[in-house]
């Protein structure tokens, strides 16, 4: 007999399936339409299955950023693996010269000592890695300056063994906020996108991938020249983020947690069983800035507190009446936390459970 999400056992995250067959299938159509490599972050679904309908719908490849990740995500089959991550430290590196002989390993880098030493265990194992040189286009979170200080570092890894030099990588995580918001911060990525090919350029250094790309900056992409591929994450569910920054609309999120409502003890509260250990605690960083997620069942009562097993509503000002034992879904802040704290996603179709795939992804932090 089918069973209604509403019948599991709580805290439990969902996944709709057609909401997620749709987030899908909009991404690639859009890559396909403006001649956009999609080489999608697994960071935010974790999940074999879906890698695979990803590469199924025309990824170049997949995008991840541990040794632990590629590991896992190995088991989708993609040509190419890209680590969006400096990789150091003796045993990763081998871990990931392992991976090189089944798949094509790309590894972005932003230093001479991450480069030696993934030249030198490409060395020892006898493998070959693609490298690309990381620029910062305005986040400052890792990656050179645009310009000529990637190709400085870049003729270095053309000197070194077991590394072929593939292009650049940025990540534009300063695109954020409203639509207009997005639109201006895109040209001053688009501004260091053009600085950086154009070094190259004058150095006659052939730069096959010029890889960026966030889900708030996705279907903006077109709008920075020079890109070849984009690697947007939490576009296959949408949060609570993607939603504020006009990224997506409600529906578009595909991923709700279903709690149970265990008190109604406190005037003015109601508590239910999903707290930090189900959510997570990151905080909305567009729209009210307040709450840990969405009640969709009753937008007006604010998920204003997380314990480790508790979620606190504040229900003073909400139009509707909770009772206990009664389920309730949520739809997280930040998705891609959510799903780490999860083993297992309760896949549904028009409510109903038709079945679960294992989260292989969590926690793989090496």
């Amino acid at each position: 007999m089918p069973m209604h999400y509403s019948e599991l056992s709580t805290p439990a995250l969902t996944v709709d399936l057609d909401v997620l067959d749709r987030n899908l299938s909009c991404m690639a159509a859009y890559c396909r339409e403006h001649k956009l490599g999609l080489r999608p972050h697994t960071k935010t679904h974790k999940t074999v299955e879906i890698g695979r309908m990803q590469l199924s719908r025309g990824a170049r490849g997949l995008t991840v950023a541990k040794v632990g990740e590629a590991e896992v995500m190995l088991a989708a089959e993609p040509e190419e693996l890209l680590v969006a991550f400096p990789v150091l430290g003796a045993e990763p590196l081998r871990r990931l010269a392992v991976l090189a002989r089944t798949a094509r390993i790309l590894v972005s880098l932003d230093s001479e000592t991450a480069a030696q030493r993934l030249s030198a265990a490409a060395v020892a194992h006898g493998v070959t890695f693609g490298a690309l040189v990381e620029f910062d286009a305005g986040l400052g979170r890792c990656g050179l300056p645009p310009g000529h200080g990637c190709v400085a570092l870049a003729k270095e890894i053309q000197k070194l063994p077991g590394l072929l030099f593939r292009g650049v990588l940025t990540y534009p995580g300063n695109i954020g906020g409203v639509e207009a918001q997005r639109h201006e911060q895109a040209q001053g990525v688009a501004a260091a996108v053009r600085r950086t090919i154009e070094a190259f350029e004058a150095e006659h250094i052939p730069v096959e991938i010029v890889s960026a790309g966030s889900t708030p900056s996705a279907f903006i992409s077109h709008e920075i020249s020079g890109l070849t591929e984009i690697r947007p994450g939490t576009y296959v569910y949408n949060d609570l983020n993607t939603y504020y920054q006009g990224a997506c609309a409600l529906e578009d999120c595909a991923a709700r947690v279903v709690a149970t409502v265990v008190s109604t003890a406190v005037p003015g509260r109601a508590i239910i069983d999903a707290g930090s250990k189900t959510l997570s605690s990151d905080l909305l960083r567009q729209g009210a800035q307040s709450g840990y997620g969405l009640v969709t069942e009753a937008p007006d009562a604010l998920l204003f507190k997380l314990n480790e097993e508790h979620g606190f509503l504040d229900i003073t000002a909400s139009s509707r009446a909770f009772h206990v034992g009664e389920t309730l879904t949520i739809i997280p802040n930040h998705v891609c936390t959510c799903v780490n704290m999860h083993d297992e996603l309760f896949l549904l179709r028009k409510g109903e459970v038709v079945g679960t795939w294992r989260v292989a992804g969590r926690g793989k932090i090496r």
